[in-house]
């Protein structure tokens, strides 16, 4: 009987295929001890992995025999360990995952925890990234104005542990940058309601900030601007007087431009200045009171909704008598328009002839009766 030879280390070891550790490997390995401070992973072939409580992630929730994906941080210690890193394998595993939702342009939710002048903090599994202000919706844009920094972080800060709908606009792994924009989440949203908006509709929306120069207003996720020409007939000085935040309103679309949305609160009603002008006639004479006096004419008020201009210049149809009236074209002598300058006052009621109106322009002239 053949007597079986023994098979060397050599032999054994032939056709195996020595795999080497390389740092930023990530490897499996099992919990076989947690101490205070450390846990020590049997990492198969490679021996014994060790992981340091700080790059220990989640170690309250561990125990002896989990199986974990670590990343090799040095292939070995002087002690003969593979140094181990939890936190690294799951930050490599977030990325990875952030990458396909960039890729496929997917919507998630992010959680704001902080913010800043420029934007929200947010976190999506577990990775830090900004959306910065002007890639929030319409809903949750601070409308202030700019110089009120304050204010801007106030309304920032009512968003801190929201959950945001958005997309990643941007990333970069190397460099660690994450950036997220709720607006391109909802660009699909937005698109599909401008499609329901027409010039001329009347809409109700919600007052999401007054400005300067007027008031934005939220209509179902599309921002319209309602501009402080478009408030009332009548003059405004501050939009605030007669707007306010939060409040729901109806006003008429009267422009669509790409996303902008321009409004009016006035054409909601007539125009009280177009129903009073109706009534006068050109060479009709009325009656009003001068409220201001400039070198080039004075204003008269002939009501509450109209004011007329009484220009004071050589070349106009201005005289203090009928017979000038009368003439036409005659230009006044510079020492009648001296006359004339002096014969007006604010405060004065007069009697005047209505020489021109111009219902496009708002713009009535007049000439003394």
């Amino acid at each position: 009987m053949a007597t079986k030879q023994a098979t060397t280390m050599d032999e054994l070891l032939k056709n195996q295929t020595i795999e080497n550790l390389n740092p930023a490997d990530v490897i499996e390995g099992t919990i076989i001890e947690l101490q205070k401070h450390e846990a020590l992973l049997d990492v198969g072939h490679f021996g014994i992995g060790i992981i340091s409580r700080r790059e220990l992630v989640g170690a309250s929730s561990l125990k002896v025999g989990d199986k974990l994906s670590v990343s090799v941080m040095m292939p070995e210690t002087k002690q003969g360990y593979v140094l181990l890193s939890l936190r690294r394998a799951m930050k490599e595993k977030s990325w990875e995952e952030i990458q396909k939702i960039y890729d496929n342009n997917q919507i998630v939710s992010v959680t704001c925890h902080d913010v800043n002048r420029g934007g929200l903090l947010v976190e999506l599994d577990g990775m830090r990234g900004f959306l910065p202000i002007s890639q929030l919706s319409t809903e949750n844009y601070p409308r202030v104005n700019s110089s009120d920094r304050d204010e801007i972080l106030t309304k920032l800060n009512a968003l801190i542990d929201r959950s945001i709908q958005v997309c990643i606009l941007d990333m970069n792994r190397q460099e660690n940058k994450l950036i997220f924009s709720e607006k391109e989440a909802l660009k699909e949203t937005v698109a599909e309601q401008l499609k329901k908006l027409n010039v001329g509709d009347i809409v109700e929306g919600k007052v999401t900030g007054v400005i300067d120069f007027g008031a934005f207003v939220n209509l179902n996720g599309i921002e319209g601007l309602i501009h402080i020409s478009e408030i009332s007939w009548g003059r405004v000085e501050d939009p605030r007087k007669h707007i306010k935040n939060d409040e729901m309103i109806k006003v008429k679309i009267i422009a669509i431009d790409n996303e902008r949305v321009a409004l009016s609160l006035k054409q909601l009603s007539e125009d009280p200045w177009a129903q009073e002008v109706g009534k006068l006639k050109k060479g009709s004479e009325v009656e009003g009171v001068i409220t201001r006096v400039t070198p080039y004419g004075a204003f008269v008020r002939l009501s509450s909704v109209v004011e007329a201009l009484l220009y004071l210049t050589q070349d106009n149809k201005q005289a203090n008598s009928s017979k000038t009236q009368e003439s036409g074209n005659q230009k006044l002598t510079a020492e009648e328009l001296e006359n004339l300058k002096k014969s007006i006052s604010v405060g004065e009621k007069k009697k005047f002839i209505v020489t021109d109106i111009d219902k496009t322009d708002k713009k009535i002239k007049l000439s003394l009766a």
